[in-house]
């Protein structure tokens, strides 16, 4: 299921210039096995999933997933 997740998450985000990283698109929230639902959020895929969201200037919180671990992904954006 990994390529699969891999690609959902790449739907749903675009690469930050530079960096291994991806970030949410404009308008996209993502929700990981039906927990938090992440908006603006920072996407890093390697050999597990880190979600990176900046709480305030001084504090960014940190989820990791393991991939066998993820159920389900769903996507939330404005329909056309």
């Amino acid at each position: 299921m990994k390529n699969t997740w891999e690609k959902i998450f790449e739907y749903a985000s675009m690469p930050v210039h530079g960096t291994m990283s991806r970030k949410l698109r404009k308008g996209v929230s993502l929700q990981i096995n039906e927990g938090k639902v992440y908006e603006a959020a920072v996407i890093f895929l390697g050999d597990f999933v880190r979600v990176t969201e900046t709480a305030s200037k001084k504090e960014a919180i940190n989820s990791y997933y393991d991939w066998a671990s993820i159920e389900s992904i769903r996507t939330y954006s404005p329909s056309e």
